[in-house]
């Protein structure tokens, strides 16, 4: 029965490993280059306002609950049971 468990913890795993891959490759990069020289305008303004509910916003928030079940997973894991 263990080893039933430990399989499926370890597809449920890896299945999570390629999502959070994924969501990452997504995601825009934080660096602003040579946007930072114009400084900011009426439109980074509401953008930050609304981030929550844009898709830059679901992706971050994607990120926060596929990475607690990866940790999640590799303590389960690591249990030797």
């Amino acid at each position: 029965m263990a080893a039933v468990i430990r399989t499926i913890l370890t597809v449920l795993f890896t299945i999570d490993s390629v999502l959070l891959i994924i969501v990452i490759m997504m995601q825009k990069s934080k660096d602003p280059g040579l946007g930072a020289i114009a400084g900011m305008n009426a439109a980074d303004s509401y953008w930050s306002r609304n981030k929550g509910r844009s898709r830059e916003g679901n992706l971050v928030r994607m990120t926060r609950v596929l990475g607690i079940i990866f940790i999640g997973l590799a303590i389960c894991l690591n249990i030797n049971f």
